[in-house]
């Protein structure tokens, strides 16, 4: 004859264990999702050039006289 109670033991401990892995997985997503792993680097980029001096445009040439 089947008991009609169980205790659930053995449910209990694997339900701990993989609570302890979600949030495990869950700390490691919000590291890895804020950059928590990484080395922020301060690049500070100063670019100055200066143009090159174009020489002047020709002068136009004048317009023919209308005759008269």
């Amino acid at each position: 004859m089947a008991e009609g109670t169980s205790s659930g033991g053995g449910n209990s401990g694997l339900a701990f264990i993989v609570g302890g892995l979600v949030v495990i997985v869950a700390v490691l997503a919000f590291f890895m999702m804020s950059g928590g792993f990484t080395q922020h680097k301060k690049v500070d980029v100063d670019i100055s050039a200066s143009a090159p001096k174009l020489p002047d445009a020709p002068k136009p040439p004048e317009a023919p006289k209308a005759p008269g």
